[in-house]
């Protein structure tokens, strides 16, 4: 079953540590198929050395296994609420990379200071607040999708135009929409929440980028008008990740 969207989501797995994005098995990659309401996402607690496309585990939009002789990620819940509430999305990242991280554990959007960060999110990466106690203790996993995806209906952002969210004190999901896109965009987030705290070492006055530059990066690239790079070419998975 979904056995083209397993190799797909295995692929997006492994580039997880090629690219430093998790610690043993502290991350986890899933797809969609949205014709079949099905979702592909690797199993709990397997090491990335040991996985294989056949160790994928197939769940429903309910998060039900439907099929796969291991337990899917303990994440799994998110991942499900995410898909149910953002209808344009066809893959989903989490990990603990560590500076995303460190900016969830302090509990801060990541403020966009430049043109890196402009090119692939617009505006600031939200921080989410603290899941309370009944919401931990009742159904944490679940509750942390609702919790994201209700911050962004809160502060009316467009989850294709800022495909990152950092869950306080926990770490960061990105989407995308495909697994590949969502893994490119991990590899991002990390690479501009290094560069937002090394920008606020470097000038603790540090202020954000002007709205004009953010959207001149972020529209030559997005949307009806974009002219950068090459229409016509066809990009491979770990072409992608190069971008």
């Amino acid at each position: 079953m979904l056995e083209e969207l397993k190799e797909k989501v295995y692929k997006a797995n492994m580039l997880l540590p090629k690219y430093h994005l998790v610690t043993f098995t502290w991350g986890n990659v899933s797809g969609i198929d949205r014709e079949k309401g099905l979702v592909v996402i690797k199993p709990s607690g397997v090491d990335y050395d040991k996985l294989s496309p056949d160790d994928m585990v197939v769940v429903d939009l309910f998060g039900n296994k439907v099929e796969g002789r291991y337990n899917p990620s303990s994440d799994t819940p998110t991942h499900v609420v995410l898909y149910n509430r953002f209808k344009d999305i066809g893959g989903i990242v989490h990990t603990h990379s560590p500076w995303a991280t460190s900016w969830a554990q302090a509990g801060r959007d990541i403020p966009c200071y430049g043109t890196t960060h402009a090119d692939y999110i617009y505006g600031e990466v939200p921080c989410v607040r603290n899941l309370t106690k009944k919401e931990i203790d009742e159904n944490y996993e679940k509750n942390t999708g609702i919790l994201i995806a209700d911050e962004f209906e809160r502060r009316a952002k467009d989850y294709e135009a800022t495909p990152a969210v950092l869950c306080k004190n926990h770490g960061p999901f990105t989407w995308g929409k495909d697994a590949n896109e969502a893994v490119h965009n991990a590899v991002v987030l990390e690479e501009v929440a290094k560069m937002a705290a090394q920008s606020e070492w470097i000038n603790p006055n540090e202020k954000e980028a002007p709205k004009e530059l953010q959207d001149k990066h972020y529209y030559r690239k997005h949307g009806a008008n974009a002219y950068y790079g090459q229409k016509d070419l066809k990009v491979t998975v770990n072409d992608t990740i190069k971008v």
